[in-house]
């Protein structure tokens, strides 16, 4: 069931992935990178061939590429990715293809295009997936050459935009390099509000009761400290838990309602590796 969940959150991703390249980034000639961006310099070049059909004859070379050189490194979600962008990307371009720019200013093209593609690369890489093109071209340059990942993705991302100044012009060049930035930077707030945790400190007289919650209802675990009071010198009981924001609730509504005086402290935390998250 959860494997299907994974598919489906892929399928969305990908589907937004799909809108903002081809009803805004496309249009505009804004080739912000990957193997997309390269696409559509190749269209732009040879316009008899569908940049989707293009998408899906690079997809199947870097492929084979990477399993000759790299190995079995491409997980079934990933393949699935890749291949579901380029044949909705081919669908868009043949049925529905948009030949100008549904905003007439290219920066809005820009922001809403990267905005719509970052939130949706970040559904697919949330889900231990990637849309492949790039991604593939930064291991091997790894593997051979020593090369970082992120450099071996913004070397991979510069020679399109290199390209696209050839065949679009610096302007709309320049735009792409902007969009290449602020994709990265939409891409890690998504995926860090998909892994945004709670983290809980509670003080309350009804300790023991909302420890029985925490385990027995939310399924998650607790930490339990001993500290005494400064006011009254007292020992007390702090019961620490991480969860994610729906439990919170459940956990904060359960405290009202049985100690209405409970001192509670909350903070945020942006990734939780170990049992019961992210390994």
């Amino acid at each position: 069931m959860s494997s299907l969940k994974n598919y489906v959150a892929i399928t969305i991703g990908v589907v937004l992935v799909a809108i903002g390249i081809c009803f805004f980034l496309i249009p505009a000639n804004l080739a912000t990178g990957g193997i997309t961006g390269l696409a559509m310099v190749i269209n732009s070049l040879f316009p008899v061939i569908s940049i989707g059909l293009v998408l899906i004859v690079l997809n199947i070379i870097l492929f084979i590429v990477g399993f000759i050189t790299i190995g079995k490194a491409f997980g079934a979600k990933t393949i699935y990715a890749s291949f579901l962008l380029s044949g909705i990307i081919y669908i868009f371009d043949t049925f529905i293809k948009i030949e100008q720019p549904l905003v007439g200013d290219l920066f809005v093209n820009l922001i809403v295009g990267i905005l719509i593609q970052g939130i949706g690369l970040g559904i697919v890489f949330n889900q231990d997936a990637s849309t492949g093109g790039t991604d593939i071209i930064a291991k091997i340059l790894n593997k051979f050459y020593n090369f970082e990942i992120g450099k071996g993705l913004l070397t991979a991302d510069f020679v399109v935009v290199m390209l696209a100044a050839y065949s679009f012009g610096i302007e709309l060049a320049i735009y792409a390099l902007l969009g290449i930035i602020m994709n990265g930077l939409i891409i890690d707030t998504a995926i860090e509000g998909f892994n945004l945790k709670v983290n809980v400190s509670i003080i309350s007289k009804e300790s023991d009761a909302i420890q029985k919650f925490i385990v027995d209802k939310l399924e998650r675990g607790a930490t339990i400290y001993t500290a005494k009071g400064a006011y009254t010198m007292r020992d007390k009981e702090i019961i620490t838990s991480v969860m994610d924001k729906k439990e919170f609730i459940r956990l904060k509504t359960y405290i009202k309602a049985l100690d209405p005086e409970a001192f509670v402290m909350i903070s945020n935390v942006r990734e939780v590796l170990g049992e019961g998250f992210y390994r």
